[in-house]
């Protein structure tokens, strides 16, 4: 493919992603207000022989959105531009934030059907890299999607449903920036409906064990497994008549900010320092978990405040081998010495029809290891994706991993379809970076 190159001065500063652990110093950083004011930019650019990339707010722990060309921050492209309840759909600008995006719709009575646990992200990053939750039955956030606008590498501005460019629409529900750049999102919605949360510790045998009878009967269950010893924390989300029972104020700042972040991060810091210390710190931490129930709207129960900062791999496998691979990475902790303070996280999807989904035709169940910024997390990791590759396990497309093109191209069978509608909508690689290059070669 052809390449461009580089003309222009440096005029930007550096930009760093959330966990830190990604920095990108573009030559020049626009904040577009319009899908027009976007195309005027990719054409400068192009003219300039400057790459291009768009940026959310940095939750991606890989370097999908760095460039060190033309970074296109979403900071003006956002806001609801239309609710449609006869169609049952809502279009947002692509840099508005899940919590925007969420609060809105509820206070117009409509949900997302399913959603992942942070709001912080923008909504065009979230689905770009594949987002998701937990569920029985339904699926990420990408596949909520019914609507895109997208600015081609030509100037063009695509708006892609089921029925208009439907095969560039099948791709860019998750196109990891590399087919144009989302300028807005029409999302799928329902009238707002109501979970009861139940919350509970449970030892990693019981919950293993139980794991398919556990996924079957709730709507949403995922846990996790605190290493080093036999605690698991599960919750299980399921839809309630009501009526809304949401925790008590103090209960929830006492659980969500002073224990899930501030004695959690304190506690992850002597981790850090002190290594040996780790094993029995988890097993104080584990014994301290405790139970609760309550009754609220869907983003108040999917969603939890994350300040403690981490890195994070995390890698979808095959439903019926999630639990295998779980025990088998508790046996490498275990012999190998590792030291690891946070918990192991287990999630669900059913399987879907986007080309590049982790879930794409096949129920999957997610398996996500994480470790405090600062802490050394090579070896960890590199054990963790040894296992989940020898179960034919895929990474999450926006956090840490080691795969390339030639495997990914054999575990997602319709990878050849994404590339091609790549080839054909950026022949000269105007979005691409080193990122892209590896995960889907040249």
């Amino acid at each position: 493919m052809t390449r461009t190159t580089r003309t222009a001065v440096r005029t930007s500063p550096a930009w760093r992603n959330w966990a830190g652990n990604v920095t990108a110093r573009p030559l020049r950083t626009v904040a577009p207000a319009s899908a027009g004011e976007v195309a005027q930019a990719i054409g400068r650019a192009a003219t300039d022989g400057l790459r291009v990339k768009a940026v959310g707010s940095g939750h991606s722990f890989t370097a999908a959105a760095a460039t060190d060309g033309l970074l296109i921050r979403p900071d003006r492209l956002t806001g609801v531009r239309e609710i449609d309840r006869e169609a049952g759909t809502v279009t947002v600008g692509a840099g508005t934030t899940l919590r925007t995006l969420n609060e809105t719709l509820s206070a117009h009575g409509l949900s997302l059907t399913n959603m992942g646990d942070i709001m912080e992200q923008t909504v065009s990053g979230a689905v770009s890299t594949g987002t998701h939750g937990t569920g029985r039955d339904s699926a990420a956030i990408a596949a909520q999607i019914a609507g895109l606008e997208l600015v081609t590498a030509d100037g063009s501005v695509l708006r892609c449903s089921a029925g208009e460019h439907p095969e560039v629409f099948a791709a860019a529900r998750l196109g990891l920036g590399a087919l144009g750049v989302i300028t807005a999102v029409t999302f799928a919605v329902e009238p707002e409906f109501l979970l009861v949360a139940r919350e509970e510790p449970m030892r990693f045998g019981e919950v293993t064990g139980a794991f398919d009878e556990l996924v079957a009967e709730n709507e949403h269950f995922e846990f996790y497994w605190f290493p080093h010893t036999e605690h698991c924390a599960t919750k299980r989300n399921n839809r309630s008549a009501g009526p809304a029972a949401p925790l008590a104020r103090s209960r929830a700042w006492v659980d969500d900010e002073l224990l899930a972040n501030g004695v959690f991060g304190a506690v992850c810091a002597v981790g850090r320092a002190v290594p040996a210390a780790v094993p029995g710190i988890a097993r104080v931490t584990g014994r301290a978990l405790s139970a609760r129930t309550y009754t609220d709207v869907p983003y108040k129960v999917f969603t939890s405040p994350r300040r403690v900062r981490f890195l994070e791999m995390e890698y979808a496998l095959p439903r019926e081998a999630a639990m295998t691979a779980l025990r088998e990475l508790r046996a490498t902790v275990e012999r190998r010495g590792l030291r690891v303070s946070f918990p192991v996280e287990v999630r669900t999807a059913p399987a879907d029809d986007i080309p590049l989904s982790t879930a794409a035709g096949r129920d999957t169940a997610y398996i996500a290891v994480h470790m405090y910024r600062g802490t050394p997390h090579r070896a960890y990791f590199s054990a963790a994706e040894q296992i989940m590759t020898a179960h034919g396990g895929r990474p999450h497309w926006g956090k840490l991993h080691s795969r390339e093109a030639e495997y990914l191209a054999e575990v997602y069978p319709r990878f050849a379809e994404f590339t091609a509608v790549r080839d054909r909508l950026d022949p000269h690689r105007l979005f691409g970076n080193d990122y892209l290059r590896r995960v889907l070669g040249d």
